[in-house]
């Protein structure tokens, strides 16, 4: 007869408080709470299935596998019999699994101390067939030159972290029709360096249920990550059409107010989008459909580029200086930018510097005086808006000939030279509308607005960011709701 074990939010800490800070941070170790685990376990959908291959890469102390184990217990599978393979690395977390996973009656247990990545990649992965996957996978980046990403090559993964590594991994040795369930990252969601890894997995599977915590820092609080996480299911598959994806939303981890909405893929990964960018429609029903019927314009299109802003503090600490003095040019940080027009430059309280050495060495860093729009790179989902613009007005800056961009800050420009005002302005006010807030947050799981976010938005025509910076430069103060109503009309080209 099978015992049922299920491993507690209690007995995590019991088990994870001895662990050193510094070996939690070399094996990655963000033990998954019981609550998050028994989640895990019932998104996957009812099986008849007379065997269960079941692998856990990653599995820690086995919180995962025991709420699966714990759930076909219950009568939520109905599987003969249940074989789990288990990879983990650090052998001191070993006794616990092996205590856990040993604790079952009737179950086949594979408990591997070894590291997945460099296992999987030594065997033919293609004959290793699961029917489910269960993930917490490690999150530390690999190194471009380590035997990790060698490995991974060779087998055709071209990913830069572990978590990215270890689903792409069990995807392969997913068998058809396998489910994999993992709580992972959503950097992957967008940016150039994981636009392989999202190929991969969207060649190779199709997204059953997506679900986002509003809360960055309430999922793993005992290890106080701040990462955005998601909980995905996959299905292994040959050319099935993805047709809808499940969304599902919760502040926490406790999903006492979780919310849920079927979404149809279009909304998810746009048929055009050569990024394959995977956005996470909001459960209230608002969507990218909200944007203004006239954005539909690349940066390209309208004649303006966006780049970080050249400036490296760190690297050009010589050529700083506290305050502007003889023979030195405005150095713009964001600490210098309030609203869209408001600019506190210098700023005798800020810890930072307000001017940068104009000669040989820095011109190349340095743009021409004139209007820009500038966009903070920093910005994470607790924020009121994540994409924040402002105006850099070239007559704060009178008598300057250059200016300097920290690159903490992204710069809309005409190859390296300021836009028109209007245009300056009409930028500014767009990329502030609470329409293009959502939809931002549909597809950003950083804490950063990057160059690639800003080029993946479509834009009103150069003629109509110019006619909505007239109306700005007119109006003066603008409150929020008035420039989502402004940018919300049709406008005629």
């Amino acid at each position: 007869m099978l015992r049922r074990l299920y491993v507690t939010n209690k007995m995590r800490r019991e088990v994870t408080q001895p662990i050193a800070p510094d070996r939690k941070l070399k094996f990655s170790q963000f033990m998954t709470p019981g609550n998050i685990a028994s989640f895990m376990a019932s998104l996957f959908p009812p099986s008849v299935l007379p065997k269960c291959c079941l692998l856990d890469a990653g599995a820690g102390f086995g919180a995962l596998s025991c709420a699966f184990l714990d759930r076909w217990i219950n009568g939520g599978f109905q599987f003969n019999s249940v074989a789990i393979t288990a990879y983990e690395i650090d052998r001191e977390i070993g006794h616990y699994l092996k205590q856990h996973l040993y604790a079952y009656d009737n179950v086949s247990t594979d408990i591997r101390l070894e590291d997945y990545i460099e296992s999987a990649t030594n065997k033919n992965i293609k004959l290793q067939k699961y029917t489910h996957v269960i993930l917490n996978p490690p999150y530390k980046k690999i190194s471009s030159n380590s035997s990790q990403r060698a490995a991974l090559r060779r087998v055709g993964i071209e990913v830069v972290n572990l978590y990215s590594a270890f689903v792409a991994l069990a995807v392969t040795e997913t068998a058809l029709n396998g489910q994999i369930v993992a709580i992972i990252p959503r950097s992957f969601c967008n940016g150039p360096y994981y636009r392989p890894f999202r190929k991969f997995i969207l060649d190779r599977t199709v997204i059953r249920h997506i679900h986002l915590f509003e809360s960055r820092d309430k999922i793993f609080e005992d290890d106080k990550v701040l990462q955005e996480n998601i909980v995905i299911r996959l299905e292994r598959c040959e050319q099935k059409k993805q047709e809808k994806v499940l969304i599902s939303n919760s502040l926490d981890g406790n999903l006492t107010d979780m919310v849920t909405r079927e979404c149809p893929v279009e909304q998810i990964i746009f048929p055009d989008d050569i990024e394959q960018f995977i956005r996470i429609p909001s459960v209230k029903g608002e969507s990218i459909t909200e944007l203004p019927e006239a954005a539909r314009y690349s940066l390209t299109d309208i004649g303006i580029r966006v780049s970080t802003g050249p400036v490296v503090d760190f690297r050009l600490k010589e050529q700083l200086c506290a305050m502007p003095e003889t023979g030195t040019v405005p150095l713009i940080y964001p600490s210098h930018l309030g609203n869209i027009s408001e600019i506190r430059w210098p700023n005798h309280r800020a810890r930072k510097p307000n001017a940068i050495i104009l000669n040989n060495d820095t011109r190349k860093w340095l743009y021409p005086n004139g209007f820009y729009c500038a966009v903070r790179r920093f910005s994470p989902k607790e924020e009121k808006r994540r994409i924040i613009a402002s105006v850099i007005n070239p007559e704060i800056f009178a008598g300057y000939p250059m200016l300097g961009f920290e690159n903490h800050l992204n710069i809309f420009h005409a190859d390296k030279c300021g836009l028109p005002r209007e245009l300056a302005y009409g930028l500014a006010i767009f990329l502030n509308t609470t329409a293009i807030d959502r939809h931002f947050r549909e597809f950003n799981g950083h804490t950063q607005v990057n160059v690639t976010d800003l080029k993946a938005i479509n834009y009103p025509s150069r003629k109509i960011l110019m006619q909505i910076g007239a109306w700005a430069i007119e109006k003066g103060t603008l409150t929020q709701e008035q420039i989502d109503t402004k940018v919300g009309f049709k406008f005629h080209e």
